[in-house]
């Protein structure tokens, strides 16, 4: 069994923010891989379903970002699995808009969710980071990650999270150089 854990911020006035773009991830691929219906878990919201063969619960913690690794860690734990089966989906400044790569291990360069997991289980896990671009001046950050995406990127952002959704089997599969390549052929198309 994988976990898959999307970043994101609970509530109705968080949805459509960048900083939410890990939550946005794991509700297409839900949708997309036909998963179960959304269950309270592990002080967040599951979801249970298969891709390709392997079995994954998305987790989407309902613990505010400051607090995502409490919730990461108590799934990990119920299901006696090592950072070896984890994956996050998390918003990057420092990767142009709409751009995704996946990383094994590193550092949280400043995400409070990465912070959050690091400290709970250590930085051994897969992160695919998702581009938001940065907004050129550190002072702009703040509003640049808690803003919403404007209009004219709604169309950029439906068609990285369809990919995302259509490639998630090689992810699956732990061929990350093969989902990143996929993904960034949809997105030339």
């Amino acid at each position: 069994m994988q976990i898959w854990t999307g970043l994101g911020n609970p509530g109705p006035r968080y949805a459509m923010h960048r900083h939410n773009i890990g939550f946005m991830a794991c509700d297409v691929i839900a949708e997309m891989h036909g998963f179960g219906p959304v269950q309270k878990r592990f002080s967040g919201w599951v979801q249970e379903g298969r891709i390709g063969g392997e079995k994954v619960l998305l987790l989407k913690p309902a613990t505010f970002m400051n607090e995502s690794g409490r919730s990461v860690g108590e799934a990990l734990r119920f299901y006696k699995l090592g950072t070896d089966a984890l994956t996050v989906f998390h918003d990057e400044l420092d990767l142009a808009p709409f751009k995704v790569k996946v990383k094994e291990g590193g550092g949280h360069a400043g995400h409070n969710g990465l912070r959050s997991i690091d400290q709970h289980l250590g930085p051994d896990f897969r992160r695919v980071r998702i581009g938001i671009g940065h907004p050129g001046h550190k002072d702009r950050v703040t509003g640049h990650v808690l803003g919403n995406y404007a209009k004219a990127e709604q169309d950029d952002l439906v068609q990285m999270l369809g990919a995302i959704g259509a490639e998630a089997e090689w992810l699956a599969k732990g061929d990350n150089p093969r989902f990143m390549s996929e993904v960034a052929l949809r997105m030339q198309n």
